[in-house]
């Protein structure tokens, strides 16, 4: 199944590498839960006019049926480490998952 994957992206500019990314940690998402209806994925900087100490901020949205809508929000600060956006997409989905996992069990224990 392929999975819909909407990306939003707020104060800052559209990347073809983040948005590659995303779409191949979704896919990842989709072996973990194959019935995942939808997974909204949004990217932001608030105060990208700054040029230090700029926070990224990842949220994803998943719905699993029957009724369970799970969240993982992940921050970071650009403290002049190497791709700093790229470690908040990665932490982001690696918290999804583990909530995909947890869900799935419960599921299947029921």
């Amino acid at each position: 199944m392929q999975l819909p994957v909407n990306i939003s992206y707020r104060g800052l500019v559209k990347s073809d590498g983040i948005e590659q990314m995303v779409r191949e940690k979704a896919t990842r998402l989709d072996k973990f839960c194959d019935h995942i209806s939808r997974c909204d994925v949004a990217i932001e900087q608030p105060n990208h006019a700054h040029k230090k100490g700029n926070t990224f901020r990842v949220r994803i949205d998943v719905t699993v049926p029957p009724g369970h809508e799970l969240v993982a929000e992940e921050k970071q600060v650009d403290n002049g480490t190497h791709e700093p956006l790229a470690k908040v997409v990665h932490d982001a989905f690696k918290t999804m998952e583990r909530q995909l996992r947890h869900l799935v069990e419960k599921q299947r224990r029921e």
